[in-house]
């Protein structure tokens, strides 16, 4: 029962307005003066009883009442205190981890790719691509690279945004050999159109539903020497549900601003990196209305991609965070968990499509000192909460301990006058009927 019930259970309604003075009373009751509180109240009770003090007894009462309302007021500020620094630590920890994971990512991208030449950059992705000579992407690459005259007038290609390999970047040559296997070649080799109408046109039927070879993509194909062959995957922006949550404020990359998963204690998971969909680099003309209703790529085609997938160090960290992954996890050294339940097991997969690297680190060794303080100064700050929220709680507690004494007290007062009561009310009935 917290403190506003059992003021209620156990109090007569006090009267509404308190002292500004009654108000500042620090309540540090030791249990002697409480005992000696009790004492009094109780020889009060009976004498005023048996004098016929009831504007004594009143008066103890209402005491009482106020000194349990004061207590209850100060025991709702401690609470409403506790609850602020909670909040105000959980916003510092989670700025303090995204610019922990920028400089895991910064070492980690340093580690495995010294070779500056082995870096994968947005050339060698097209080239990739294209050695897929006869799926749609390759045929749609090639048109673009190679034939951009002919591709110029074509009208439909102009809704066409990319190939989902090249739309965006990652900072780690690893974290994209990973995103790509998670994928898998189809997604990665996938054709991102923004409209509805864009998609109807890369691909037209008779009236019998076969695929009319001589129009659309296919046509192209055909015209170029590239026969597309099998099926492909066309992603229509305007018909994806986009994220309906906020950004993270002054972002220039637009990240989503993702609840982080939280351990018991309120801690994030040890080896929790972040989420996929915000590790993705994007273009700035393509953050920013990417479709008609102005929605950029990140919290359309990625979001729908990767939706929470979230990345950890390794794989024994990922598996310790079992309980709070929902949406699939993977982890640097290969772990890969498609989504509750569903594991991905044996030797990792060389996909031959990968992400492209970005640039994003160029300038990092500049900024490492200066971040590397602030995530000093910011842990300062919440070592300084924490220990607030600890004198916060070590006050709340005294409070709610001196407010059950009171209570008792309270209660034993009011048994005190009733015994008295009915006592008096015994004796006044015998002289009645006593003969004088």
């Amino acid at each position: 029962m917290d403190s506003s019930s059992d003021l209620q259970a156990h109090m007569i309604p006090a009267t509404p307005h308190l002292s500004a003075q009654t108000n500042a009373i620090l309540v540090d009751d030791s249990s002697a003066s409480m005992q000696v509180d009790q004492t009094e109240n109780s020889v009060v009770a009976r004498d005023g009883m048996q004098n016929g003090g009831t504007e004594l007894v009143i008066y103890n009462s209402k005491r009482l009442q106020d000194d349990l309302q004061m207590i209850g007021l100060k025991i709702k500020q401690h609470e409403d205190h506790i609850k602020l620094l909670k909040s105000q630590s959980l916003k510092l920890g989670d700025s303090i981890l995204d610019l922990q994971v920028n400089l895991g990512k910064y070492h980690s991208a340093k580690v495995d790719n010294e070779d500056h030449s082995n870096h994968q950059n947005e050339e060698e992705t097209t080239g990739q691509i294209l050695q897929h000579e006869k799926s749609a992407a390759g045929v749609l690459c090639q048109l673009k690279t190679r034939h951009c005259t002919q591709a110029s007038h074509l009208t439909f290609t102009k809704d066409v945004l990319g190939i989902v390999a090249s739309l965006g970047q990652l900072e780690d040559e690893n974290l994209s050999s990973l995103l790509s296997e998670y994928l898998g070649v189809d997604t990665m080799l996938a054709i991102v159109c923004k409209t509805f109408e864009c998609v109807k046109a890369l691909e037209t039927y008779d009236k019998e539903g076969r695929i009319i070879k001589s129009s659309g993509l296919h046509g192209l194909g055909a015209s170029i020497g590239r026969a597309i062959d099998g099926r492909f995957l066309v992603i229509c922006l305007e018909n994806l549900r986009p994220f309906a949550g906020e950004f993270v404020v002054d972002d220039p990359q637009r990240r989503l601003d993702l609840w982080k998963p939280r351990l018991p204690t309120g801690e994030c998971p040890p080896g929790f990196l972040g989420y996929a969909v915000n590790m993705i680099n994007i273009d700035s003309k393509n953050l920013f209305c990417a479709t008609a209703s102005g929605h950029g790529l990140r919290e359309t085609l990625f979001y729908n991609l990767f939706y929470r997938l979230q990345v950890y160090r390794t794989r024994a960290d990922m598996l310790l965070a079992l309980p709070l992954i929902s949406d699939g996890a993977i982890s640097l050294d290969g772990g890969i968990i498609r989504s509750s339940g569903v594991f991905s097991l044996g030797s990792r997969q060389d996909v031959d499509v990968r992400f492209p690297k970005s640039s994003g680190t160029s300038d990092m060794p500049a900024k490492y000192a200066a971040t590397e303080k602030q995530i000093q100064e910011m842990k300062f700050r919440l070592e300084t909460l924490q220990e607030d929220l600890k004198r916060e709680q070590a006050l709340l507690k005294n409070a709610k301990d001196t407010f059950e004494r009171k209570k008792q007290e309270f209660v034993k007062f009011l048994a005190d006058s009733s015994s008295f009561a009915i006592q008096c009310q015994m004796q006044a009935a015998r002289e009645k009927f006593t003969p004088r």
